[in-house]
């Protein structure tokens, strides 16, 4: 535990506010958000959501706009086709299946198209409060350098075993608290090891 409550307390120290920092203000628009996300970075994702969400509000909104102007809105950001094309898909089942509403179960929301167990963890921790760890490339990253999981370990294994080390209350918290700490510290070029409070537990001390 004394490595448990080391990161806790390094984590909270450095982020106590760590939030998800995609923009939105609703859970159609932070389901896009997410889904739009994937292998793309949330900056990148900021600068183009304020035009669709003011353009979009609605799943009939996206269902009912041609795809090529769709990937036209989304074209600045990678992999845009397959994900207007998904989006298009998701909006039509939320609407035929969910009554226009985004869900609220692990199970409906990775029905969804496009959407892994990560976006399905990141909507039920976000809009529903549920106790989730979505583990994308900074928490699985930084999970095997602080020791957490092995490196041959995948993004499901590696979530199975932050659940089973923390305690639940501080999942969806800590989910947050860990991406800031590999995107603003432990970065995977040149992370911040001269002053990094957890360098005592790291797999690669001084790498940076």
């Amino acid at each position: 535990m004394e490595r448990i409550d080391a990161i806790l307390h390094a984590f909270e120290e450095m982020f106590p506010r760590a939030n998800i920092e995609l923009h939105h203000t609703n859970g159609l628009e932070l389901l896009i958000a997410v889904m739009l996300s994937a292998q793309s970075t949330d900056a990148s994702v900021n600068k183009i959501t304020p035009a669709l969400f003011s353009k979009y509000k609605t799943a009939s909104d996206y269902i009912n706009v041609p795809i090529e102007t769709l990937e036209n809105d989304l074209k600045a950001i990678g992999l845009y086709k397959n994900k207007a094309k998904n989006i298009k898909a998701t909006a039509q089942a939320i609407k035929e299946r969910f009554d226009g509403q985004v869900p609220s179960t692990q199970t409906d929301l990775e029905s969804l198209p496009g959407v892994g167990r990560k976006t399905a963890n990141v909507v039920l921790s976000v809009l529903y409060n549920v106790p989730r760890i979505a583990v994308d490339t900074h928490v699985e990253r930084v999970s095997k350098r602080l020791k957490l999981a092995y490196n041959k370990d995948s993004p499901l294994k590696v979530e199975e075993k932050l659940m089973r080390k923390f305690p639940k209350s501080s999942w969806s918290k800590l989910h947050h608290q860990m991406i800031f700490f590999g995107r603003y510290h432990c970065l995977a070029k040149k992370p911040k090891c001269e002053r990094c409070p957890l360098i005592h537990w790291c797999r690669y001390p001084n790498i940076g």
